[in-house]
């Protein structure tokens, strides 16, 4: 009943792997694979199989890590919507009242959403074999690792299962699912890279430790999910759930908003009790004050939370103990307005969409440009607080006297994720008016800011990694040919945070010398990325007129 007779797996599946999105996204998934390899492989005119390959061991690594941090990525992106996506169609209720038992919802939900992804990485297994005549490489840890890999796929599904039956909407449990694996994440890829040497011990852990508790985790989440399933919350019309906003404050765990103070009415600002002022944007009162936390505060409570728990051991690590790495921990901040920007923004116009609000909204007095910089403004405001609790430690980190002899460094690194957040707020709202789906807008805006923030950095660490070593002249040049790669990206914060030069600071093992970096690098990720914002704020501008004068209002 679980696996063969599920009419939920059935429908899940044919409706997942019968669309050309899944085709599509096999075939660039082993191209991706396949160029990796292809550019890190040995090209050596002999090569002596009688020793282990650094190389082959260094390029497995890399492997595997970039498969794991994209199973991080694509596991929320099938399950998060699992559940709450039955809500958002007006279909729970009937889920609900159908005679399938809880488990076989939730078995048939997740392995219908984890079949695609289980899929794509199996399919990696035939090219990361090519690296096994390298040698340095057992094929008993490529399956260790593949072990360890699924296990981990099964751990990310789980969560996303767990956060959708708690939320109304996908995006809430997508933010809420990326923010508890991000440690996992983490944790993960630090662990790998610090047991290579140590390969042994690394297959053990990897095939009995980490299985047992990755089954262990996610069979936990999925039985209180059933649960959750079995005796659901109180629901009204549409299957949609009651939400006592007052209740909800009474028996709130941990974090409590208190809306009418500061800071919290910062992001969360109380209900309106009174007429608004004369010449107030009533799109973005209406987005602050009602439409944002109509569903109550849950998600922004867990994100908070669980944000500022990984925060505050990365700052006492990387903006005290070890002040040379100060530029990782701007990486962190990044990282979570890169998760939270497009939640807030990338449903600013597929929401009205899908509630079929849009016309009505149109037809009013309110001009185009106060919709847009309402919903604009309103999304903001709230990713950019959330990410200023994360940004305040680099202003406490001037204790530090290493730090505080770097000040200008310092002041760049709040710049850079000022800009950052302004752009990743920008590109959501143009997405969400290109798009229809708060999921597709929520979701392309994702993979555009992986493309631009990432995947430079994994083509510089790439060809990094497996640049020659020496001091021969070729050697030297082909080294200097790496660090150019570093102008690809000229977009990414990441990039620009890593390259913000800075005097000499001590570490925990010593001193650790002047950081290398390129101030042109940094200055032209500022003209870039400020360009590229006011540009798409212009085209955006110029749909919402367009949108406007094809509605008669000219």
């Amino acid at each position: 009943m679980f696996v063969l007779d599920n009419p939920v797996l059935q429908r899940e599946l044919i409706s997942n792997l019968r669309t050309p999105r899944a085709f599509l996204l096999m075939l660039v998934y082993q191209i991706a694979l396949s160029s990796v390899i292809l550019i890190a492989y040995p090209r050596d005119v002999k090569i002596d199989l009688s020793r282990e390959s650094a190389s082959a061991q260094r390029l497995v690594d890399f492997f595997f890590v970039g498969q794991f941090a994209i199973a991080s990525l694509m596991a929320p992106s099938f399950t998060a919507g699992a559940i709450s996506g039955e809500k958002e169609r007006k279909t729970y209720e009937m889920l609900l009242a159908s005679p399938l038992q809880p488990w076989v919802i939730v078995s048939g939900k997740l392995i219908a959403a984890l079949a695609h992804l289980v899929v794509l990485v199996s399919g990696s297994l035939p090219i990361i074999m090519l690296c096994l005549p390298l040698g340095g490489v057992s094929i008993y840890e490529l399956l260790a690792a593949y072990v360890g890999l699924l296990s981990a796929i099964f751990l990310f599904g789980s969560i996303s299962m767990y956060c959708s039956s708690y939320f109304k909407r996908t995006s809430s449990s997508l933010v809420v699912s990326y923010v508890l694996i991000l440690p996992i994440l983490i944790v993960g890829v630090v662990s790998w890279l610090w047991l290579a040497p140590q390969g042994d011990l690394r297959l053990v852990i990897t095939i009995t430790f980490i299985p047992a508790i990755c089954l262990f985790a996610g069979y936990s989440m999925l039985a209180v999910t059933a649960r959750r399933l079995l005796y659901p919350p109180n629901v009204g019309s549409q299957g949609s759930e009651v939400v006592d906003l007052d209740q909800e404050q009474r028996e709130a765990v941990g974090l409590v908003i208190q809306r009418d103070q500061f800071p919290d009415n910062l992001f969360a600002p109380p209900r309106r009790k009174t007429l608004m002022e004369d010449g107030a944007n009533p799109v973005y009162d209406k987005e602050m004050h009602a439409e944002l936390f109509s569903q109550g505060t849950l998600m922004l409570r867990l994100v908070i939370q669980l944000s500022m728990v990984l925060a505050i051991p990365l700052m006492a690590v990387l903006l005290f103990l070890m002040p040379n790495l100060a530029s990782y921990y701007v990486g962190y901040v990044l990282v979570f307005n890169i998760l939270a920007a497009p939640v807030f923004t990338a449903g600013s116009i597929t929401s009205e969409r899908e509630r079929q609000t849009l016309d009505l909204l149109l037809t009013t007095t309110i001009s185009s440009w106060e919709i847009m910089w309402g919903k604009l403004l309103a999304g903001y405001r709230v990713s950019f607080v959330l990410t200023s609790f994360l940004m305040f430690p680099l202003l406490l980190s001037f204790l530090n006297p290493e730090l505080f002899k770097n000040w200008k460094a310092m002041l760049v690194f709040l710049c850079i994720c000022i800009a950052a957040s302004i752009f990743n707020a920008i590109l959501a709202l143009f997405l969400s008016t290109l798009l229809r789906k708060t999921s597709s807008a929520m979701m392309i805006s994702y993979i555009v800011l992986m493309i631009l923030y990432c995947l430079p950095i994994a083509i510089y660490f790439l060809f990094w990694s497996f640049a020659p070593g020496g001091d021969s002249r070729d050697s030297k040049l082909a080294r200097l040919q790496v660090e150019n790669l570093r102008f690809l990206g000229v977009a990414s914060p990441l990039m620009a945070a890593d390259s913000t030069p800075m005097t000499e600071v001590a570490s925990g093992s010593g001193s650790a010398g002047a950081k290398l970096g390129s101030w042109p690098l940094v200055g032209s990720y500022f003209i870039v990325t400020l360009t590229s914002s006011a540009l798409l704020l212009l085209i955006n501008t110029w749909l919402f007129q367009q949108r406007w004068r094809l509605t008669g209002r000219g």
